[in-house]
């Protein structure tokens, strides 16, 4: 990572405190007042030791700084535990803001962009990568200031007592951060590759865990294990490396303070034995100056000891911030979000010149030119990757395009998302089912749904069939990705939601693929009949299923070759009379 790249990610990071800057400021404040208890400890506990040894004070005279004492040993580990807590909530609201960030842009981007990556790159970084910046904000920044307060306060009290003692600590303490910064510059290198592992790696496994039945099928179970192998292997050498630039920049902190105590140390002990007479200001080295100097230096590189500890959370949360700012960052082309409300009623489309676009830019379909009547059934047919599914994102709003399309007479791109949504029931070939139970994922589009209704669309979708094997009936429990359930079972669930929407378009991408004839047979009687009620766009390979459809596009290379009734295209030579026969040749 070149250096300008590292200062812009790292003003980035700065720049998202600004929310919670009240809680750093508090942090802050908490770190000083640490810092003056640390101060009035040492000066407490160095005139106890005056007094005891020294001028040799009975102990029930000093029972009133015992009790001192002790009170602020209290009081120091309350101001610790409130700093803790104050830093915690600090990253946590950070955390939860760059989150929503992230969820946010998902939101923009759409599914088509999604589907570019990974499931798992996903999940890690909304989830490793974003919880690796809880350390930076909650102890880096806060610290970046009381490694500077802190051992200033020290000196303000150490060099009115010795000067000689405070000039030592001056000029050691700039060695620390100045080789801390030649060990941690290859840090952020280092956790920024381990993170893009940690992405590839997350993606990988699940890609291959996802598909572990075909590659038992295929034989190729033991090769990829070999791959997952080498691959885990990878990732653990990239982390063994960012844990050894940690354990070297702790190590680098360590010697360099230890020098310094120690120099600290043996001035104060030749001192004592006579050997050195400057530094005290011609009065001589007490006791109390020894002991206060020798608490108190510890203390002093403490602060920049943390600042170290902390310097690999930086280094952390810069790796994670070139992933997460690239990714917010990312220019990609939107459908926009206009503010008209679609009209009440059925839904006509036209298009003029429309052609469809990648969020990249890339023209995935088009131009394409029709007109679709209010209250009509369209099938769309045609070969993979002929522009299908891209028609139906289009309309469902997650791809931009170019050209014109116009619903019931105002443009798509004008509407308001969610209006338009509204509108509309989208059934896919791969029913996602969220919420817990059946009921919540049917009322998942209207909770306030009433009990009549969904009585209505459970008998619709035939769920009630299968309904008497589940031990609690609506309210079952699904598990994990609806586990439960068979494909066919999920499917009707997901089409009881969408007829309780009671939609002015229904989209339906290949919605009986993957289903087994029976329930193949019930959910494609359900959805004839329900999309006799509404304008339906039925994305589909069952050309059997279409014979009653007002009209058919048969698509190919991203544009519209032949329309028609079925009969019509039936009867003559062209690609519909194609895949009739490629269809026939497969049965």
């Amino acid at each position: 990572m070149n250096k300008n790249r590292q200062q812009v990610l790292v003003r980035w990071l700065k720049s998202q405190s600004a929310l919670v800057k009240r809680w750093l400021r508090l942090s802050l404040l908490l770190g000083l007042l640490s810092g003056l208890i640390i101060v009035a400890q040492a000066w407490v506990l160095a005139y106890l030791l005056q007094a005891l040894i020294v001028e040799q004070q009975p102990r029930a005279a000093l029972i009133a700084w015992f009790i001192a004492l002790a009170a602020l040993f209290a009081l120091r580990a309350l101001t610790g535990w409130l700093r803790e807590r104050v830093g915690f909530i600090a990253g946590q609201t950070l955390r939860r803001e760059i989150r929503r960030q992230v969820l946010n842009r998902l939101e923009l981007l759409g599914p088509a962009w999604i589907q570019g990556k990974p499931a798992g790159s996903w999940s890690s970084l909304l989830l490793e990568q974003i919880e690796d910046m809880q350390d930076y904000y909650a102890r880096y920044l806060p610290q970046m200031y009381l490694a500077g307060l802190v051992p200033l306060l020290i000196l303000l009290v150490v060099f009115p007592v010795n000067w000689m003692a405070g000039l030592i600590l001056f000029c050691t303490a700039p060695l620390i951060p100045l080789f801390m910064a030649l060990v941690g510059m290859g840090a952020a290198d280092a956790n920024r590759r381990n993170f893009l592992a940690l992405a590839r790696l997350s993606g990988y496994f699940l890609d291959r865990l996802r598909g572990l039945d075909t590659l038992r099928l295929y034989d190729r179970a033991r090769a990829e294990t070999d791959h997952i192998r080498h691959a885990t292997n990878n990732f653990r050498l990239r982390t063994m490396e960012v844990l050894r630039l940690a354990f070297l920049s702790s190590g680098v902190l360590e010697f360099f303070a230890s020098v310094s105590i120690a120099v600290v140390a043996v001035y104060f002990g030749f001192s004592y034995l006579g050997e050195l007479h400057f530094g005290s200001y011609g009065t001589g080295v007490t006791l109390f100056a020894g002991f206060l100097v020798l608490i108190l230096a510890p203390e002093f590189f403490q602060p920049l000891r943390d600042l170290g500890a902390f310097y690999h959370a930086k280094a952390q949360a810069v790796g994670a911030a070139e992933s997460l700012l690239t990714f917010l960052e990312t220019e990609a082309l939107r459908q926009g979000a206009g503010l008209a409300v679609p009209a009440t009623g059925a839904i006509g489309l036209r298009a003029e010149q429309l052609v469809i676009m990648a969020p990249d830019g890339t023209a995935l379909a088009g131009p394409l030119n029709f007109t679709l009547d209010a209250g009509r059934r369209l099938a769309i047919v045609g070969q993979s990757g002929a522009g299908k599914s891209s028609l139906l994102h289009l309309l469902l709003g997650f791809l931009p395009y170019q050209g014109s399309l116009q619903i019931n007479g105002l443009e798509l791109r004008d509407l308001s998302p969610r209006h338009w949504r509204d509108k509309l029931s989208w059934i896919s070939q791969n029913p996602f089912l969220p919420a817990p139970t059946i009921k919540e994922n049917i009322l998942l589009g209207r909770p306030d749904a009433d009990a009549a209704a969904l009585d209505r669309v459970v008998e619709q979708a035939y769920i009630s069939e299968f309904l008497p094997l589940l031990p609690q009936g609506l309210d079952t429990r699904l598990g994990d990705n609806a586990s439960r359930l068979s494909v066919g079972q999920a499917q009707r669930i997901a089409l009881a939601r969408a007829l309780l929407q009671t939609p002015a378009l229904m989209l339906l991408d290949e919605p009986t693929a993957s289903l087994d004839a029976h329930s193949e047979r019930l959910i494609t009687a359900a959805l004839d009949l329900a999309s006799r009620r509404h304008t339906t766009v039925l994305v589909t390979h069952q050309l059997a299923d279409i014979r009653d459809f007002d009209e058919i596009w048969v698509m190919g290379n991203g544009h519209i070759v032949q329309r028609g009734r079925y009969a019509q295209l039936a009867s003559l030579p062209g690609p519909f009379a194609d895949l009739l026969a490629h269809r026939r040749g497969e049965l």
